[in-house]
């Protein structure tokens, strides 16, 4: 059977879609680009929040409309997880499934029949991401993960990781991205300390031939002094981290059941970039929480200000059925949560201007992404790369004059700062130069 799998929401759902394409693979059956030639459409849902919740819904109401009367579409992951029935009851739609629902899918499917596959001209990848635990046992009131994923936390052995390791390793991968719902909690449930560490040194010793390992989603207060020695000791890990820290109010992170005490966080950052000068930190916040002053909006305009951050998101609260944030008193306007949010992106990209400023005439390596021949408006080649500073999707990149070959790792020379992203030009052989005149 030829199927077609749409995946939305996260890193981790892109995780989810490739074991559930080893599984169908495995059982015979071909996945596809293009959805017209499907017997099968697959969304891989999200349900985080109400915004995911309503992309879910549409792309399948979508697929289900479109849809061949001979073809079968199914929902699964985490919106089918928690709201079965709305996934189930759109057109179309012929079965739900929820999460890591591999065997119950692949058993109601049954075997597959010889199948014709179409010439897809798909490139190598050059980035994957490695789940090294789902679920999450944290207490945070705003969030229902605990309740898609379940509450406790369950890390993947080191030897399964670095036997995946290898095997993207061995399809061509240059960077692989470390993802958990809490990549600082990895292996405490196999009573194994500073686990993040330790994985992150065996990675470097099985696989060596990739380049960048990028870690993601780490936990205020459990950045041990051990991770920030293994992160600037071996030179495969990107000096870059993602914290989301959600609020810089300590009476607000109360409110969230989120680590409150600043000074903590501050004494985070201080030894991140005492160990790696260059080290580009990302973080997300959560605005509009309920009860939320002005004030203590006010605070976190401050710690913005003073932490100054490479990267940082920010989303407007929306409280999500059954969990305590949803019941407290003093929800806020979604008028006031935006402008709020509004604000903050403002003074955030005014910082990461500034920042990006300070890389004017310096060089980088950078991970090239793009076709190589993309042009600009006067016609002049262009790729597209990214720097260790840029994780995919969610940060920035670098345009550079010339043409290069995707998964390629150039080094560039930065001329301009486009605000989000870097213009750059090439240095040395690996890249052919756009040459003036």
């Amino acid at each position: 059977m030829k199927y077609h799998l749409v995946t939305l929401g996260c890193p981790k759902n892109v995780t989810d879609s490739e074991r559930l394409t080893r599984a169908l693979t495995q059982a015979g059956h071909v996945g596809i680009d293009d959805s017209d030639l499907a017997d099968l459409l697959i969304v891989n849902s999200c349900g985080f929040i109400d915004a995911a919740k309503d992309e879910s819904a549409q792309t399948t109401a979508s697929l289900g409309a479109a849809k061949r009367e001979d073809q079968r579409l199914i929902v699964v992951g985490c919106w089918s997880q928690i709201e079965p029935e709305p996934a189930a009851a759109i057109p179309g739609v012929e079965r739900t499934f929820g999460i890591e629902a591999w065997d119950d899918i692949i058993g109601w499917l049954g075997p597959s029949d010889p199948v014709d596959i179409p010439e897809t001209g798909a490139l190598t990848r050059t980035s994957a991401y490695l789940k090294i635990a789902d679920g999450c046992s944290r207490p945070c009131t705003f969030c229902n993960i605990p309740a898609i994923k379940g509450r406790e936390f369950r890390s993947a052995t080191v030897e399964s990781l670095l036997d995946e390791a290898r095997r993207l390793a061995d399809e061509g991968v240059k960077e692989l991205i470390l993802v958990a719902q809490d990549s600082t909690a990895y292996a405490e449930d196999l009573g194994q300390a500073d686990g993040l560490a330790y994985l992150l040194e065996q990675l470097a010793r099985e696989v060596p031939q990739v380049p960048w390992l990028r870690l993601m989603y780490a936990y205020p207060g459990f950045v041990s002094d051990r991770l920030v020695e293994a992160m600037a000791g071996i030179p495969q890990v990107c000096h870059y981290l993602d914290i989301p820290l959600q609020h810089g109010s300590p009476s607000v992170l109360k409110r969230m059941k989120r680590p409150h005490n600043l000074r903590m966080v501050h004494h985070t950052l201080d030894r991140l970039r005492t160990a790696m000068p260059d080290i580009a930190i990302r973080t997300t916040f959560l605005v509009g929480f309920p009860g939320e002053t002005k004030a203590e909006f006010e605070e976190l305009l401050d710690f913005v200000r003073e932490s100054r951050f490479d990267r940082a998101g920010a989303f407007a609260f929306s409280p999500q059925q059954g969990t305590p944030a949803a019941a407290l008193p003093g929800q806020l306007e979604d008028r006031i949560k935006q402008r709020r949010q509004r604000r903050l992106m403002s003074v955030q990209e005014g910082i990461a201007a500034e920042i990006n400023d300070a890389y004017l005439g310096r060089e980088l390596t950078i991970l090239v992404e793009s076709i190589a021949g993309q042009t600009d408006d006067e016609g002049r080649p262009l790729f597209v790369g990214r720097s260790y500073r840029d994780a995919p999707e969610i940060d920035g990149l670098v345009f550079c004059y010339g043409v290069a070959r995707p998964g390629s790792m150039p080094r560039v020379r930065v001329t301009g700062n486009l605000g989000h992203d870097l213009l750059a030009e090439p240095v040395g052989a690996e890249v052919i130069p756009v040459l003036n005149g």
